[in-house]
């Protein structure tokens, strides 16, 4: 009997062991899904929540300071000249948008610079 014991409490405290959820079950994914990153249904749909209350055609020359965002070609201006990234990175030099708000998540941010290195298409 006492040949068992000492086997079973080996057993039972090599098998009780404190590892993290990384180590057990690998790193959580962002859970950032940036396969398709299409303007009408990625890109558009993050420009309409955080950035056209200023930014719309209408309400550019206001509060927006010219700056349109509401259809691809005004989209696509301001990302050849650099404005966008800069502005939702809050890079350096740049005007940190959305102006009074909090910064884009770091997923939306992701999808636009996805978006922009497969060519910035209109799809």
């Amino acid at each position: 009997m006492k040949k068992l014991i000492l086997p079973m409490v080996f057993f039972i405290l090599s098998a009780c062991y404190y590892d993290s959820e990384e180590a057990l079950f690998g790193k959580p994914g962002t859970g950032c899904d940036t396969t398709v990153t299409k303007f009408s249904t990625e890109i558009k749909p993050i420009l309409q929540s955080s950035c056209l209350s200023c930014h719309s055609n209408s309400a550019a020359q206001g509060n927006g300071g010219g700056i349109k965002l509401q259809d691809y070609a005004d989209v696509k201006t301001n990302v050849l000249n650099g404005r966008l990234i800069g502005s939702i990175d809050h890079s350096s030099g740049f005007s940190s948008m959305p102006k009074g708000g909090g910064k884009l998540t770091d997923c939306n941010i992701l999808i636009i610079k996805t978006w922009i290195t497969k060519g910035t298409l209109n799809d």
